[in-house]
């Protein structure tokens, strides 16, 4: 299975569409234009299609774990033994 393949998957299941990818990919500070993410999920024989990346997979997965959870909130550090 290709990183399209997941990635297209995921579009559906989550019912998204490019402007939420576009969104969820600003969480983590990635930009991405509509037609680049539209080569993403064109058919393989399509002239315009376009491989999908490890780190824009990567990337659109830690901005969904921020739109799904919300932003990582740090932990106050324990206090020191003297």
């Amino acid at each position: 299975m290709s990183n399209n393949d997941i990635f297209k998957k995921l579009r559906v299941a989550l019912e998204l569409n490019n402007e939420d990818i576009i969104m969820i990919l600003g969480l983590v500070n990635f930009k991405i234009t509509k037609s680049e993410l539209g080569s993403f999920f064109r058919s393989d024989d399509h002239p315009n299609f376009k491989p999908c990346g490890d780190q824009i997979l990567r990337n659109f997965l830690n901005g969904l774990v921020i739109y799904k959870r919300g932003p990582r909130v740090e932990k106050p550090a324990a206090p020191k033994a003297d």
